[in-house]
């Protein structure tokens, strides 16, 4: 009963079934095929503005290409201490920028502020040549304790940004329960927000592997063609890749599979509000708007989880253990309820005892 990850999970059935239409005979390589030109067109309707779209296969290609980008090798990239730029792309952003220094920032609950940016960006802006420059903020969206960041609290970052003269990158990994959550038109927390360039996740949100990295200002791709191949990220058949995205895209399928996942979040939430207070010690550490949740538990309790066939993360906090629980696009109901029940009858015994 896997709740450790939504990179665990298979492949949703219309994601497969457009790479197996797609593999019916020959299409250009590299990118000059119908599907990818498709996608940029899905992407502009998407996001009600022109875009620039390019097909990878990997989160961190896109992260570290886009920033690239907006990031000289003197420049600086700003981002929470615990974004998966900072803290999982084994140097990704650094080397394919070319040497920009990442700053790490604190924030409750994954998030960055306008405050804290603001304090930052003055702090570091010197003129001083023995120094990097401000250059980029990389948000992410969700984060990576599952929080949603709401349109004004990106409009206050954006204007922050402008008035430092840095470029604006989303993390979108999972863009799709970002979305969901917040059930507003793309345009509101992205380009309308200040976005200048998103990385749009969609392996998690049940592709085989495939991103895309979309430009909202068009004039900031021109080197991106170059870098992504540079970089070794650009596919000979692209088509398989953009076919991927086409379907995910399709019919709102894309937000379907995202509200799946965050439905069995919330359930997971709902119940386990009723068992917590019963175990000591046991909390949920961050609010739950994505499809992640982060839960304090006892050790015994974590334990007698695992013993009972559920899979999942140990997450380590300093007040004690932690677990992190993910749903996915095709997360069985029936799981959800077992692990719930499975808790109250683990908190059941901690109370005999």
């Amino acid at each position: 009963m896997n709740f450790i990850s939504d990179n665990a999970v298979g492949v949703a059935p219309e994601i497969m079934s457009a790479l197996a239409e797609a593999n019916r005979g020959p299409s250009m390589p590299y990118g000059a095929d119908d599907w990818t030109r498709r996608v940029e067109r899905k992407m502009a309707e998407i996001f009600e503005h022109e875009v620039r779209v390019f097909p990878v296969a990997t989160g961190t290609a896109a992260n570290a290409l886009s920033l690239a980008c907006l990031t000289p090798p003197y420049g600086s990239i700003y981002a929470h201490e615990e974004a998966h730029v900072m803290a999982d792309e084994c140097g990704a952003p650094e080397l394919f920028s070319g040497g920009a220094k990442l700053r790490p920032l604190p924030g409750a609950h994954g998030k960055l502020t306008a405050e804290t940016l603001d304090r930052a960006l003055k702090r570091d802006t010197t003129g001083d040549v023995h120094q990097v420059i401000p250059a980029t903020i990389s948000l992410t969206q969700a984060t990576e304790a599952g929080t949603v960041y709401q349109p004004a609290e990106l409009q206050a970052i954006a204007e922050v940004a402008r008035r430092h003269k840095v470029r604006l990158h989303m993390d979108g990994a999972r863009f799709a329960n970002a979305m969901a959550f917040l059930g507003v038109p793309a345009r509101q927390v992205t380009w309308e927000a200040g976005i200048d360039v998103l990385s749009f996740g969609a392996s998690k949100g049940g592709c085989m592997a495939a991103e895309a990295v979309v430009f909202f200002n068009p004039a900031l791709a021109e080197s991106f063609g170059h870098r992504r191949m540079r970089g070794g990220h650009l596919v000979s058949k692209m088509r398989f890749v953009s076919a991927q995205l086409e379907a995910y895209l399709t019919d709102g399928l894309w937000l379907r599979l995202a509200r799946h996942a965050n439905a069995m979040a919330q359930r997971l939430t709902r119940g386990l509000s009723t068992t917590l207070p019963r175990l000591p010690g046991a909390r949920l550490l961050h609010p739950v708007e994505g499809n992640e949740l982060f839960v304090q538990l006892p050790a015994s309790t974590i334990a007698g989880l695992r013993q009972a066939g559920f899979e999942f993360y140990d997450w380590p906090v300093e007040e004690g253990t932690a677990i992190r629980l993910v749903t996915a696009f095709n997360t069985e109901a029936a799981h959800v309820e077992l692990l719930l029940k499975t808790v109250e009858e683990l908190a059941g015994r901690a109370t005999v005892n």
